[in-house]
């Protein structure tokens, strides 16, 4: 990044709830349906349909408002925003100006360059989808309406991030509140979770902002860290060159990793905003509130916090399990059966997920359930079997079903803890191996590492290795 100007970033993230129906409408809001399929007079714009507000919409948005520490309005107002797309039938789209729902919220997100910040939000409001454009050959285009009238939270940022590691920080603050609040599935690459990036930059020191230019329409968090970058390098260049950065809407090529412009950038008055004569002012009192803040779940940092605090996890696999909440949900109800809280976080980041991503599925679908996993910690524990053989009665878990104990039994896995049974194999190794004795006696103890292997091979796995670790020092230092 070039020392001579400050980055300024601001962002728009467009959150779509997971409503079974549309924001003004009855119609489905499922995804993958055949074109125009789920479309009524009120979702296609036909003269005298009246929109109705969805209640569900309105609490999503208040849950997302005290997720992220904003103000509820107790009067808000929807308002026309006025453009023509061929893709918007009503020649406008319902959504919120002058009074949003929620606003001066904010998020703290930490980075390893800058520690810890606040980012403030500015808004949050609610407003309806536009449909898509399908471009079937390069002569012609149609219209899907399925996605007109689908409901979207707008949240609003500050421009108070400073590098593209910064804008992915809050972006990863915000999209697991999102998802663990059920209000949208986070999927990026149906863009049900997709961002527009205001990027401008300044000279050090400057307090008055540059000329931002935004990038729209971002669906990865890949991506949209090198649209910024990307951004940032071409606005310093144009400046350097002795040009002027115009305010402008960029689209992002992934195939190129560049920026290209679309158009101007429109302001406010652009888009006539008024307030739409259709729909009354939406009254939040301060009860319904309450309700809403009585349903929250416990949030990912809150998570992150009690893992730490309370079971003594460190802060990478805190964050790692509370990332997802299927995944935190499946650890707390292994620790509930296995109250060795870090053996089960080593179990759930290693071995499960491992499984997990390997078979391409989710944790919903994870065949190994949170009871049979504590089997398997429980006969580790008790020295039924060792770490290493556990992880082949996971996998003959996954595969079957069955219990640890079944497989156990049947696979004849149990541990050999006889400790005369490993002397005489501990004796067997030594004599079949003098000159590592000796290398060993003479000092060189990383050797002990070999000697584990070969009685650990000639017993198949099944020694106990603490057992063996012990008789093989007590032999080797006669």
């Amino acid at each position: 990044m070039d020392s001579r100007y400050e980055v300024v970033i601001g962002l728009e993230v467009h959150v779509q709830l997971t409503t079974k129906s549309k924001i003004f409408c009855g119609c489905s809001t499922a995804f993958g349906q055949a074109p125009n399929s789920q479309t009524c007079p009120v979702c296609l714009g036909l003269p005298g349909a009246l929109p109705v507000l969805n209640r569900q919409v309105v609490e999503d948005a208040i849950k997302t408002g005290l997720a992220t520490n904003c103000r509820i309005a107790p009067r808000s107002i929807f308002a026309r925003k006025n453009y023509f797309y061929p893709d918007l039938p009503k020649g406008y789209q319902i959504s919120q100006f002058e009074l949003p729902i929620c606003e001066h919220g904010w998020l703290e997100i930490e980075t390893e360059e800058h520690g810890q910040k606040k980012v403030g939000i500015t808004r949050i409001h609610m407003e309806e989808d536009a449909g898509k454009l399908l471009h079937a050959d390069g002569n012609s285009s149609s219209v899907d309406l399925n996605r007109a009238c689908t409901p979207l939270l707008e949240v609003v940022s500050e421009p108070d991030m400073r590098s593209a590691d910064e804008a992915i920080a809050y972006l990863k603050q915000l999209h697991p509140i999102v998802v663990y609040l059920g209000v949208c599935d986070g999927n990026l690459e149906e863009g049900s979770f997709r961002c527009d990036a205001n990027v401008s930059v300044r000279p050090w020191g400057q307090q008055e902002f540059g000329t931002r230019a935004e990038v729209k329409n971002l669906n990865s968090f890949r991506f949209i860290k090198q649209a910024i970058e990307y951004e940032v390098e071409r606005q310093i260049e144009v400046i350097d060159d002795g040009g002027r950065v115009v305010q402008e809407t960029r689209l992002f090529d992934a195939d190129s990793g560049v920026t290209r412009s679309m158009r101007g950038k429109e302001e406010a008055h652009d888009y006539r905003y008024f307030p739409d004569p259709d729909l009354v002012p939406l009254v939040v009192s301060d009860a319904w509130v309450e309700r809403v803040r009585g349903t929250l779940p416990e949030l990912p940092a809150a998570k992150r916090q009690r893992y730490q605090g309370e079971l003594g996890l460190a802060a990478y696999d805190a964050g790692v399990i509370s990332a997802e909440r299927p995944v935190a949900e499946y650890f707390e109800a292994l620790v509930a059966l296995h109250n060795h809280p870090k053996t089960c976080a080593n179990w759930v980041m290693g071995e499960l997920l491992r499984a997990l991503n390997e078979n391409g599925i989710g944790i919903a679908d994870c065949p190994v359930t949170p009871k049979l996993l504590a089997g398997v910690l429980q006969r580790i524990e008790d020295n039924t079997i060792s770490g290493k053989i556990a992880k082949t009665v996971f996998e003959e878990i996954w595969q079957t079903g069955k219990t640890a104990d079944q497989v156990i039994e049947e696979k004849g896995l149990k541990q050999m803890t006889d400790t005369g049974a490993i002397e005489v194999i501990v004796a067997e190794v030594i004599a079949a191996n003098p000159g590592q004795v000796a290398e060993y006696q003479a000092g060189k103890e990383k050797l002990m590492g070999f000697f584990v292997g070969q009685v650990m091979k000639a017993s198949k796995g099944k020694a106990n290795p603490g057992l063996v670790n012990q008789l093989l020092k007590k032999k080797l230092s006669e």
